[in-house]
């Protein structure tokens, strides 16, 4: 399980485009967004630097935690 840090997100829209970003590179990830914490968990066979890409295009901050 991958953890990242993510700057920006509040809302349902922000872990809807995280999720769909994430899936686009990988549609069997499984793609897990707590809100409060600003973390995002990701089960994927996708490299730490694919998912923060993926992340960093939809607008937001984010860094491995």
């Amino acid at each position: 399980m991958q953890v990242f840090k993510v700057q920006g997100m509040s809302c349902g829209h922000c872990v809807r485009a995280i999720t769909q970003a994430v899936q686009a590179l990988d549609p069997a990830a499984e793609v897990q967004v707590d809100l409060a914490s600003g973390e995002v968990r990701v089960s994927s066979r996708l490299a730490d630097g694919q998912v923060l890409e993926a992340i960093r295009e939809e607008g937001y901050a984010a860094e491995v935690a």
